[in-house]
């Protein structure tokens, strides 16, 4: 898990780097909202699964605005995408679950995956 974690917060660094400077879109824009959609589920499956991580997932989304610095409709899809991820769960999940536990584990090596291919991908 913890690599998974580091993954994410690399890409939030790399990513500010890696995008043209005048862009409104860049070619890995869906691949940064299918992220933020997954710390948006990680944010509340983690807590409810008992884990004692109060705003972290928030705050790697946080990091990755920072980073990426998106605005007007890049930045809303972004913010729709975290929202999304969150209330998906929210809607379907009042209890830590084994399928809630699996689609933990499933969203962070995703998580982990776009981090590392955007990062490989796109960063210089």
């Amino acid at each position: 898990m913890k690599r998974a974690v580091l993954a994410i917060l690399c890409l939030a660094l790399l990513v500010g780097f890696a995008r043209p400077a005048a862009a409104e879109t860049v070619p890995f824009d869906k691949d940064l909202q299918r992220l933020a959609e997954i710390l948006g589920a990680l944010h509340y499956l983690r807590p409810l699964c008992g884990a004692n991580e109060g705003q972290r997932w928030r705050n790697e989304m946080q990091a990755l605005i920072n980073a990426e610095a998106p605005r007007g409709a890049r930045r809303s899809k972004m913010i729709l995408a975290f929202n999304r991820g969150y209330r998906t769960f929210q809607q379907s999940y009042r209890s830590c679950t084994p399928p809630a536990e699996v689609a933990i584990q499933r969203y962070l090596k995703e998580g982990a995956k776009i981090s590392r291919e955007v990062t490989a991908r796109y960063a210089n």
